[in-house]
């Protein structure tokens, strides 16, 4: 079977159409709004990368995101109390691309963190989380300082258990919970520190998407070049991707490299 953008569209609008609940194609952009039509609330589903995704796991590819948008609009228009909930309070990291403000023009509570990443907030619901906005903080009167470190130690008491390859002589490391938290590990500083201290060649990050983190310890050029296939390959595949570009780490600071001239600039030397 050949999957395309029609076809796909026409499989979100059987597995999401119901009562009460409207479908929306965008042909210029090619995506699909699905909205509960009493709120006017709702998500976008952009096809291609979708019918990309398809083409790597088939079905598996189209439950995760029915799955995902069904959770996401069971909480859509609820009114969730922030505050007596901090435990559940959360960094996420996205894309500096990814949409700064509510569908409602509400902007987000995030932070700045790298060129290519941004840190925003969320309460944990359980199957799904909802990303908090500067409205929320001020309505609840929160301390936007505490929610910023509260969310901070609340990441460090997350378990990260790392799973170990070696390739061509380089170790890479993941960690991939599926917790919905996984890149945020990146935000734990003391985790980065102690695993730096046990590498031996260059010690680079990445998070491709939000559930996986990468470490490489790259000890020659080659290890450059795997790193660069392993992280666009998750990349493509993530369901909310994050960068394609990986992170030195050094110092306890975090810089984006371009694999392929750091590749070159390493065969250079050797």
């Amino acid at each position: 079977m050949k999957m395309d953008e029609k076809k796909m569209r026409r499989a979100l609008e059987e597995r999401l159409k119901q009562p009460g609940r409207s479908l929306k194609y965008d042909r210029e952009t090619e995506t699909v709004r699905v909205e509960n039509e009493e709120t006017g609330k709702g998500m976008d589903i952009a096809l291609s990368p979708l019918v990309a995704k398809w083409h790597e796991r088939k079905d598996k590819a189209l439950d995760e995101v029915v799955y995902y948008v069904e959770e996401a609009l069971k909480v859509m228009g609820k009114d969730q109390e922030v505050a007596g909930q901090e435990k559940k309070i959360y960094p996420v990291i996205r894309s500096t691309s990814f949409p700064k403000e509510t569908g409602d023009g509400v902007p987000f509570f995030t932070d700045d963190h790298t060129a290519e990443t941004r840190i925003y907030y969320a309460l944990d619901l359980g199957k799904t989380y909802r990303l908090l906005d500067e409205q929320i903080i001020e309505k609840e009167g929160l301390d936007p300082q505490k929610v910023r470190e509260i969310a901070r130690f609340n990441v460090r008491s997350l378990p990260v258990k790392l799973k170990k390859d070696t390739l061509r002589g380089n170790d890479f490391y993941f960690l991939n919970t599926n917790d919905g938290y996984d890149a945020s590990r990146i935000l734990n500083e003391k985790f980065l520190q102690e695993k730096a201290e046990t590498i031996e060649g260059d010690m680079i990050v990445a998070v491709p998407h939000q559930d996986v983190l990468i470490i490489g310890d790259i000890r020659n050029s080659t290890g450059y070049d795997i790193l660069a296939e392993l992280t666009m390959s998750f990349f493509t595949t993530g369901k909310v991707p994050i960068t394609a570009l990986s992170f030195t780490y050094e110092d306890g600071k975090l810089e984006p490299i371009f694999i392929l001239a750091h590749d070159q600039k390493k065969k250079e030397k050797e």
